[in-house]
């Protein structure tokens, strides 16, 4: 009868913690966070990028990538809802970050001069796609970013003796 208790005990235990994990899950989730408006940025590439990932200006998180998808271009259209609180302007420039070494990229947002604003659901032109890591290792290896060719400290200059 006392391994019976002992295993209701532990059962309870392991049902609360289910409980409390997928509370923590739910909200944790964009599903309870608070909606702004829509827009949308067309990007050459967004290496990383993934849903939920974090929409900053100054380094303050004002919104979030809510979905992704290819245009008939090959382009890279992502949504990002906004606070409602932020305006940007229609010339505000957007550009997909790595937020570390380790990984984790974002979207950007760097304000413009304009005095109009975007409108829910407008579209953001001016946009920088994602800096492969490999592409910025290869300019650190090669500085003079011109792959194959030969380097002016030693090797063949290419002139003939």
């Amino acid at each position: 009868m006392g391994r019976n208790i002992v295993e209701t005990v532990i059962g309870a235990i392991v049902l609360c913690v289910a409980i409390a994990f997928g509370v923590y899950a739910f909200t944790a989730t964009e599903a309870t966070a608070p909606k702004g408006y829509e827009i949308s940025a067309r990007f050459p590439r967004v290496d990383g990028l993934k849903r939920g990932a974090d929409v900053t200006m100054a380094g303050i998180k004002i919104g979030s990538v809510t979905g992704m998808e290819l245009d008939k271009d090959y382009y890279a259209v992502v949504r990002m809802s906004i606070r409602n609180d932020i305006k940007l302007t229609t010339d505000t420039f957007a550009k997909v970050i790595s937020e570390s070494l380790l990984g984790g990229t974002g979207v950007t947002l760097e304000p413009g001069g304009n005095e109009q604003y975007l409108a829910a659901g407008a579209m953001i032109t001016k946009t920088q796609g994602a800096i492969p890591f490999t592409d910025l290792l290869s300019r650190f290896i090669q500085p003079g970013g011109t792959s194959g060719a030969p380097s002016s400290a030693g090797g063949d200059s290419g002139e003939k003796k």
